[in-house]
């Protein structure tokens, strides 16, 4: 693509943010292969009680796709975004079949370790080019379409794996579904797929932010502790997925507790990402208008009041209730993190801080893990949920206290 031809916008570049929106879509397929039937894999099929160990895949997941969502910026500014969409497509291949045929736990573990290797790699790049197409006024409405693309298809695969497990059992049935989705997204990506660091040269070069970039451990050090927008968004990002890890792996438990048959928790795993996924269609574009600071704390609040309301009441409509309010309160703060990261730091280190947040974020799901298993085989699931719960509404304490408004044309009206 010549340099004259490039431009930045949404409008002026729907055909490939179109494109990276599908992908995306194949990059959540992947996730909802385990969301709804796993936890019943490691019970029925491999005999594991402990909690605790039980979630040992969402930690697994958790830590490396962390650790790669932090290189991914690093390697998508160095050698550029297509080749690393193109192997984290590569390193899923061999996802689907060690689900379907592993013969013991620990190769579902080793599953999820390449799981969370390529969801690093593949959803941060798609992140990372959607804001690299959309520039600087359309950040919040991007960020809304792909995190609505990855997380309603995630609603979708967790529907239907529970669907086709309950008629055709556990395993293997269910995963073929991810040897498409694979083999999909690699297709896309290798054919399809343009890079786009010429429009990352682009907003640099038309900025009026002259500053020099930092090193990377200065980055590290502003996006997790020092810049109070920053880390305030990190914290709420780790929160967000620790409480989503708790969700993952604990939920299914509770509502298995309540004599639910495997299709009713799977319409349950489904809800969740469902709502956020489709009402962060709203509430990306939302913030760009409103601002993000105050969606953000609303969001941990209204997360905090979902997963209560599940631990409180029982039965099915209150289930459905209580996960519908947890995926709007997601909504509220997933892609707007993202926007409030990339109004805040300069085209030529942005990367590089996204993935620094994402590191944290996804980090939040090994905790969540670590922490809800722990609590729930000293003192119960109950007690679990619980504490889960008030970790999140803390989390939004700390923004409403800690950040500042971020939105460009918010603080131009702030600043007349």
């Amino acid at each position: 693509m010549a340099a004259t031809s490039i431009r930045l916008g949404l409008r002026e570049n729907w055909v490939q943010f179109s494109l990276l929106v599908l992908v995306n879509a194949f990059v959540g397929g992947m996730v909802g292969l385990e969301r709804s039937i796993l936890p019943a894999i490691a019970q029925q099929e491999f005999g594991i009680a402990a909690r605790t160990a039980l979630l040992s895949f969402i930690v697994a997941f958790g830590i490396t796709k962390a650790a790669t969502n932090y290189l991914a910026g690093r390697l998508a500014d160095r050698f550029g975004r297509k080749r690393i969409l193109v192997l984290g497509w590569l390193v899923a291949l061999p996802v689907p079949l060690l689900l379907m045929h592993g013969p013991t736990w620990d190769w579902i573990v080793a599953a999820n370790v390449l799981l969370g290797v390529s969801q690093g790699l593949t959803w941060s790049v798609t992140v990372i080019m959607k804001i690299d197409l959309a520039g600087p006024k359309q950040r919040g409405l991007a960020l809304g379409l792909n995190e609505f693309a990855g997380y309603v298809a995630l609603a979708a695969s967790a529907l239907a794996t529970a669907t086709i497990a309950e008629r055709f059992g556990l395993r293997p049935e269910p995963f073929y579904l991810g040897i498409a989705y694979a083999v999909l997204g690699l297709l896309l990506s290798v054919l399809a797929v343009r890079e786009t660091r010429g429009h990352v040269a682009l907003e640099a070069s038309t900025s009026k932010r002259l500053e020099q970039t930092p090193s990377q451990a200065e980055v590290f050090r502003r996006t997790t502790f020092t810049d109070p927008n920053l880390s305030s968004a990190t914290q709420a990002g780790l929160v967000n997925n620790l409480n989503d890890g708790m969700a993952w792996g604990l939920f299914p438990l509770w509502f298995a507790a309540q004599q639910m048959s495997l299709q009713q928790i799977g319409i349950l795993a489904a809800m969740y990402p469902a709502i956020w996924g489709i009402v962060q269609l709203v509430t990306g574009a939302w913030s760009d208008r409103v601002g993000r600071k105050w969606l953000i704390a609303s969001g941990m609040w209204v997360q905090a009041v979902g997963i209560a309301f599940v631990l409180v009441f029982n039965g099915m409509t209150h289930a459905l209730i209580g996960t519908a309010l947890l995926g709007v309160g997601t909504a509220m703060v997933y892609p707007t993190l993202l926007a409030a990261i990339s109004d805040v730091t300069h085209p030529s280190w942005r990367a590089s801080s996204v993935g620094v947040y994402r590191l944290w974020r996804d980090l939040g799901y090994a905790f969540g893990a670590i922490l809800s298993g722990a609590i729930a085989d000293a003192l119960g699931l109950s007690a679990a949920i619980a504490a889960v719960a008030a970790v999140t509404f803390a989390s939004g304490v700390v923004v409403a206290f800690r950040m500042r408004e971020t939105l460009p044309a918010r603080l131009q009206v702030t600043t007349r």
